[in-house]
């Protein structure tokens, strides 16, 4: 297998992105999936890796990155050493950050048979499925989307609620990650530019827009976000395919750092559903 880390996609006016790209070099015209990391999260995060190559393996062209304002840097693409990005962040941001690896996408691949640059697929985890939900509306060019424990509504997060006036008045508000224990700040344009974009950032109608087959894969423990987003998603679009991992939790009873060579058995029941959608 042709695996490449850390290709750096320099932007002008704009923060680089880091990629990851798995493909066989037997197989020609596999199929694009790009993979959209969630909140807090990263592109080698836990067991990631273990499912680039698992779906590779079942012959596509697995591509992941980092959002730029993910906080991770260039030089250190695993945890947040730069909070300040990560304070800058916003929904967006990374709608930008993936139309760049879209189009980067088809441009890297261009000449290569062994990938086909169009048919493009898009799997986001967490806040990412809802990254990912919007952008498969707007984007003609991809083919099917997944989303993992997706949210369905942004509005209603964490990072958008809460006392608005403490935050406009002191310019940021800090979430806690509960495994760095850094405190990680949002200024105040997460929230403006959410206002501005309310319309375009509306979950529930880009899912009420998708002309695509969409699988919805959800744990029945997850915590993190209730599986009522699930089953919204799927209300909103009765034509898309519902999943549900029994016993599964946010990351499919993974963690990070994930020091075993092998898939959990919910990630295994996620990879397996996930495959044979994409076939």
């Amino acid at each position: 297998m042709n695996i490449d880390k850390n290709i750096i996609l320099e932007r002008k006016d704009k923060k680089s992105i880091l990629i990851d790209t798995f493909y066989s070099e037997e197989k020609i015209n596999q199929p694009i999936v790009i993979f959209c990391h969630g909140y807090k999260g990263f592109k080698d995060w836990g067991a990631w890796n273990l499912m680039a190559e698992h779906i590779a393996e079942a012959g596509f062209c697995f591509v992941k990155f980092n959002f730029s304002h993910n906080g991770g840097t260039m030089d250190n693409p695993i945890d947040f050493p730069d909070l300040e990005a990560f304070g800058h962040n916003n929904y967006t941001k990374e709608l930008g950050d993936l139309e760049a690896i879209i189009n980067w996408s088809q441009s890297h691949f261009k000449t290569n048979p062994n990938v086909n640059i169009s048919d493009i697929n898009l799997i986001g985890h967490s806040r990412g499925g809802g990254i990912t939900i919007i952008k498969a509306s707007e984007d003609q060019r991809i083919k099917k989307l997944i989303t993992l424990a997706s949210v369905s509504d942004f509005g209603s997060r964490s990072s958008i609620s809460g006392d608005l006036k403490d935050w406009k008045e002191n310019g940021v508000k800090y979430v806690l990650n509960g495994r760095t224990k850094q405190q990680m700040p949002h200024y105040y344009q997460f929230y403006e530019d959410f206002k501005a974009n309310e319309n375009r950032l509306h979950i529930e109608s880009a899912e009420k827009h998708l002309k695509i087959p969409h699988l919805i894969i959800h744990g029945s423990n997850d915590t993190s976000v209730n599986i009522s987003e699930a089953k919204a998603l799927q209300k909103w679009n009765p034509n898309s395919e519902f999943k549900v991992i029994e016993d599964a939790d946010h990351v499919f009873n993974t963690n990070h750092p994930w020091n075993e060579n092998k898939l959990s058995a919910a990630l295994n029941q996620m990879l397996d559903a996930v495959i044979s959608f994409l076939k």
